[in-house]
């Protein structure tokens, strides 16, 4: 993660922007996702869409608990008759995710 504060063009931002992030990454088992802040003025609130996750079970149950650490859950982690555990959650940045582990055949 880079912030506005530690990138080379620190000056350029406004100075309540140095927590504000440039450019960050997060690794999901062997998916990248990448994002960043929105520039000044910019900013609109999330909605509309959510981001679906199709980890293990284990690696389910571990990133639902973190997504909703100070988030909200939606729908919790359970299983149903299409997976072996399904859950939404809105994190604690307002991103809404849907974790989707397929049965095992």
């Amino acid at each position: 993660m880079l912030t506005w504060g530690n990138s080379p063009v620190a000056g350029d931002a406004p100075p309540d922007w140095s927590n504000k992030i440039v450019h960050a990454t997060l690794l999901v088992g062997n998916t990248q996702l990448q994002g960043a802040d929105c520039a000044p003025g910019a900013y609109e609130s999330p909605r509309g869409f959510g981001i679906t996750l199709n980890p293990s079970v284990n690696e389910a149950e571990r990133l639902f608990a973190e997504l909703a650490e100070g988030g909200t859950v939606r729908v919790p982690l359970e299983e149903t008759f299409w997976a072996a555990r399904f859950g939404v959650v809105t994190d604690r940045f307002g991103i809404p995710w849907i974790v989707n582990c397929e049965r095992s055949e």
